[in-house]
């Protein structure tokens, strides 16, 4: 039986980055109610990640930026202006004034909400499709990529609105695409019933991460 240790452990970066990518979308006021991206999703559909705020999401993403982020958070640091909190920790201001919905504002939401959703929708194949098939028969698993897309995606969230934060947004969607395209990958020489499956629900999550 093959170990399913690289597939959880990608898994739960995944699960880390949609997280972050969640609370993000809360602290825009972009996560709740029925017009929200995501607001009229099935409420049978898998939750990757439970959503629990202790404090502002710069907050609580500083200390693990400190320890996992690497080079992308000491940039984060860097590049923005900080203010000082209680206890040391360092965070960005949240912007206060979100201003009018503009187009590029309402291409924003909708370009986070994309790749929010096809977060979870990769997560929940890869629980329910994909780990039965690794205990069965081992494929590769190219961890480094989901270690990428939660950096990024923690990186992305101390940024305020402007270029950087379209810059990361892109890279986030970009890096989730590139790891869906490499399970199929990985799955294309296991032509069983059951991969043929997993792989039909991969290429439907790519359809829904067009090139932008």
């Amino acid at each position: 039986m093959a170990s399913p240790a690289p597939l959880v452990a990608s898994i739960s970066h995944q699960m880390v980055a949609l997280q972050t990518l969640q609370l993000l979308q809360q602290e825009w006021g972009w996560g709740d109610g029925p017009g929200a991206p995501g607001g009229s999703r099935d409420p049978d559909h898998v939750l990757a990640a439970p959503v629990r705020r202790s404090g502002p999401l710069r907050a609580q993403l500083g200390p693990e930026l400190g320890m996992e982020g690497g080079a992308v958070g000491a940039g984060a640091r860097a590049s923005s202006p900080e203010v000082e909190v209680e206890g040391g920790a360092e965070l960005l201001p949240l912007p206060r004034d979100r201003g009018p919905c503009t187009l590029a504002r309402m291409a924003m939401r909708s370009a986070l909400a994309r790749v929010v959703d096809s977060t979870s929708e990769l997560v929940s194949v890869e629980q329910t499709l994909l780990g039965p098939l690794q205990q069965e028969r081992s494929f590769p698993i190219h961890l480094k990529d989901s270690v990428e897309f939660r950096n990024i995606c923690s990186h992305l969230a101390l940024q305020i609105e402007g270029q950087q934060f379209d810059r990361d947004l892109n890279a986030a969607h970009q890096c989730l695409k590139t790891i869906v395209k490499k399970l199929i990958q990985s799955l294309a020489n296991l032509p069983s019933d059951a991969h043929m499956v997993a792989c039909a629900s991969l290429r439907q999550i790519l359809q829904n991460l067009p090139d932008v």
